[in-house]
C-alpha cells in the first residue's frame, strides 16, 4: 500500500526543502563487496547468484526505514512493503523489468524469483509493483567487469538503483564492484552508508 505523507510530519521535511526541486537530486555512492560467501551459496544451494544478490539487497533495506519512503512527482509517498526489481532478457531478444516482493524466507523468495522471471521472459511484459511497493531497482551487467555506473536523473523514476557487472576473483575471495544511486530526499549519505554495510553483512551471513 502506498499513501501521500506530509513531509513536515517525517524526518525529511528538512531535506524535502532543499533537494525536490534541486537539478540533480541523485547521489552515486561506489563500494566494492566481498561476495565470496554468496557464491558458495550459490553452489551449494544450486541458486542463482542475482536471486541471492536481489535477496541480500532486500534483506539489507528493510533494516532502514528511509527505504519506505519515496519522493513521487512533488509528493512524498510512504509505503508498506519493499520490492526489489531485476532486468530479465526476454523471448525476443529484448529486455524486460520484473518487481520481485521481498520475502524474508529465501525459499519463497527464490520461488517467486523463478516463476516471475520465467513469466516476463516469456510474455515480454513488464511486472510493475511500483502502485504498492518502494522499489529498489537493479541492473546486472554480468558481460564484462565493471567499476560502477552513475545513472541518470530523469525525474520521473527517483528509486534507489544499483548497478554491478561481473565478479573478480582476487587470490582466495572474490570482489564485486556496485554502485548505488538514491534521491537525496529520501535519505542521507548516513542512510545509504548504513544500508551498504547491512548488505555485506547479510552477504556474509546467508547460508
Amino acid at each position: 500500500m502506498a499513501r501521500a505523507i506530509d513531509p513536515k510530519d517525517t524526518s525529511r521535511a528538512s531535506a524535502y526543502e532543499l533537494w525536490m526541486k534541486a537539478p540533480n537530486p541523485m547521489v552515486t555512492f561506489f563500494k566494492t563487496l566481498n561476495v565470496t560467501n554468496l557464491i558458495r551459496v550459490s553452489k551449494r544451494r544450486e541458486m542463482k547468484f542475482n536471486m541471492l544478490m536481489d535477496y541480500c539487497i532486500g534483506k539489507a533495506a528493510v533494516g532502514v526505514k528511509e527505504f519506505y519512503i519515496l519522493p513521487v512527482g512533488d509528493q512524498l509517498m510512504q509505503y508498506d512493503t519493499i520490492a526489489v526489481n531485476t532486468i530479465v532478457k526476454n523471448r525476443e531478444g529484448e529486455v524486460s523489468s520484473c518487481d520481485l516482493l521481498y520475502d524474508e524466507d529465501l525459499e519463497s523468495f527464490n520461488q517467486q524469483y523463478l516463476n516471475d522471471t520465467a513469466q516476463v521472459a516469456q510474455t515480454c511484459q513488464d511486472r510493475d509493483l511500483s502502485d504498492n511497493s518502494m522499489v529498489i531497482g537493479t541492473s546486472a551487467i554480468v558481460d564484462t567487469e565493471i567499476d560502477g555506473a552513475v545513472g541518470m536523473n530523469s525525474g520521473i523514476f527517483n528509486n534507489p538503483f544499483m548497478i554491478w557487472g561481473r565478479y573478480r576473483k582476487k587470490l582466495f575471495r572474490y570482489e564485486l564492484p556496485i554502485s548505488f544511486q538514491f534521491h537525496h530526499t529520501q535519505m542521507d549519505g548516513a542512510h545509504a552508508g548504513r544500508f551498504l554495510e547491512n548488505l555485506q553483512r547479510e552477504i556474509d551471513r546467508l547460508k
